[in-house]
């Protein structure tokens, strides 16, 4: 007993010229939600683009654009998600050009326009209904011979639950309305 107590004292110390031993191996490495690894739970929004071979593009604007974090937290989200073959169909050297440190505020703005603060079912998309984006602006649902259509430009080809929020893959880009 009296072993366990003189064990317990010493442990409790708190010798103000003891150095620390940790080492940089010690530091959890940087990142925010995004760093967590687990291959258990549902999959966030950001998780889900990183596992489709056919948004390689929007993982690394992202990426660019310091949006990951963001998107990886808590949510609910609805991401809008171009697919590669949607990138592809912009003028040549786009997104290139928005790719550049130069240009993140560009490409934060575009892609914050494909994101909404709720979870959004595509059951729960209607005609003619109106989404308010992060980035702002505003977009249009249209529903046409069953198809679920952005902008009148971007058709939503699927759909996956995240653990915070939807992605719904798009086959075009949306590009925010002109600022006035």
């Amino acid at each position: 007993m009296i072993f366990g107590s003189l064990l317990l004292l010493g442990s409790c110390n708190n010798n103000s010229s003891t150095e620390s031993t940790s080492t940089s191996a010690d530091v959890p490495a940087a990142g925010g939600q995004e760093a967590v690894q687990d291959d258990v739970s549902q999959k966030d929004v950001v998780k889900v683009a990183v596992g489709s071979p056919d948004h390689t593009t929007l993982v690394a604007a992202l990426k660019q654009a310091e949006l990951v974090t963001s998107l990886a937290n808590a949510g609910p989200f609805t991401v809008f998600a171009p697919t590669d073959a949607a990138f592809g169909k912009l003028p040549a050297g786009t997104v290139d050009g928005l790719m550049k440190e130069d240009k993140k505020a560009d490409l934060q703005n575009i892609l914050q326009y494909h994101v909404t603060t709720s979870a959004l079912d595509i059951k729960f998309l209607k005609d003619g209904m109106n989404l308010g984006m992060v980035n702002g602006d505003n977009l249009t649902i249209s529903v046409k011979d069953g198809k679920t259509i952005l902008n009148g430009s971007a058709t939503i080809v699927g759909s996956v639950r995240a653990s915070n929020g939807w992605v719904h893959v798009i086959d075009g880009v949306l590009l925010p309305p002109a600022k006035k």
